[in-house]
Formats: C-alpha cells, sequence, structure tokens
C-alpha cells in the first residue's frame, strides 16, 4: 500500500488534511468511513482500511440499502488512516471543499484474515463485506468493472438482506 499518490496531490502546508503516513499497529476490528465531499460536485467517498490505510472510491449518490440500486464507484488514491476523522475544507486545488463525516463504523469479511480476503478480492476485482455502521448496515459488494474504459470504475451494490427488507418495507399509511 503506498501513500505517494496522495502526497502528490496535495500541499498540506496550506491543508488541515492528515499528513501521507501509515497506520503501524494492526486493528482488530476494521473501520469503514463514508464522508460527504462538497466539492465541484457533491459526492460520497467510501474509505475501507487495508493494511494500514484507507483504500477509497468515489460515489457520485449516496451509498443506499436499496440491493436494486447500483452505485457508480470510482476507485481513487488510497488515504492515510488518520483521514478517517477528517472533517473540514480542502482548499483549492486537488479536492477543494468541504468535507464532512456521512457515516462510519467497522468493516468485516468472511474468513480467517480479513485483510487478505480484502486485498484477494481487490486483484479478482470483487470485494463482499458486512459494514456495521449508523446508516448502512449489512452486506455489500464492491465490483470491477472490467469492460469500461476506464480502469478504476466499480460498482457499490447492497446485497440482498435484512438490512434491505428493513428499508424497502412499505411504510404504514397514517390514518386520517
Amino acid at each position: 500500500m503506498t501513500l505517494k499518490k496522495y502526497k502528490a496531490k496535495r500541499n498540506l502546508k496550506v491543508s488541515k488534511e492528515p499528513s501521507a503516513k501509515l497506520k503501524k499497529k494492526k486493528s482488530s476490528q476494521l473501520i469503514f468511513v463514508i464522508q460527504e465531499h462538497h466539492a465541484s460536485h457533491l459526492h460520497y467517498d467510501l474509505r475501507l482500511e487495508l493494511e494500514g490505510v484507507l483504500k477509497s472510491w468515489a460515489v457520485p449518490k449516496p451509498p443506499t440499502l436499496d440491493p436494486s440500486v447500483k452505485r457508480l464507484a470510482i476507485m481513487v488514491e488510497d488515504h492515510p488512516y488518520d483521514y478517517k476523522d477528517f472533517e473540514g475544507a480542502i482548499p483549492s486545488g486537488y479536492g477543494a471543499g468541504t468535507v464532512k463525516i456521512w457515516d462510519r463504523g467497522t468493516y468485516e469479511v468472511e474468513g480467517e484474515d480479513a485483510e487478505e480476503s480484502i486485498k484477494k478480492g481487490l486483484k479478482k476485482g470483487a470485494l463482499h463485506f458486512s459494514l456495521k455502521g449508523r446508516k448502512l448496515k449489512g452486506a455489500f459488494y464492491l465490483v470491477h468493472l472490467k469492460n469500461s474504459d476506464k480502469d478504476n470504475q466499480w460498482l457499490l451494490i447492497k446485497k440482498d438482506d435484512e438490512f434491505a427488507k428493513k428499508e424497502s418495507s412499505p411504510k404504514p399509511k397514517k390514518k386520517k
């Protein structure tokens, strides 16, 4: 995992974003964060902890618990682990705009070594993970669009599970 691209795109003398440092200690639980980023276009940055950095995807529309809705997710450069807590204004230049935390929590992957499973999934182009956040809960997929003209395009998809059913169940009608 490298933070070279992150560092190259930022002037940390004028930005309050975290410096490009790897997290040294392995976590007992892997974290995720989704940041609402008001840049030239509003989007949501999905970040999954892996080997001391945050693997990152820019999602143009809010993630959803509806399994019938697929969201485009553009893989971007790795971000430092400390970015998980970042909120604030990014000055003009790369990524300019305001950032606030939209959701956060932990995530799990089936298998003995979660990080190894994520690394294999990244190579294969198919990640399967379960989020335990305030807004997003349950199983999700990130699937690489290999036939796309751009190599960084993925789809974020909610797996049909109990959380999806709760979200999409009809709301009771109010009595008149």
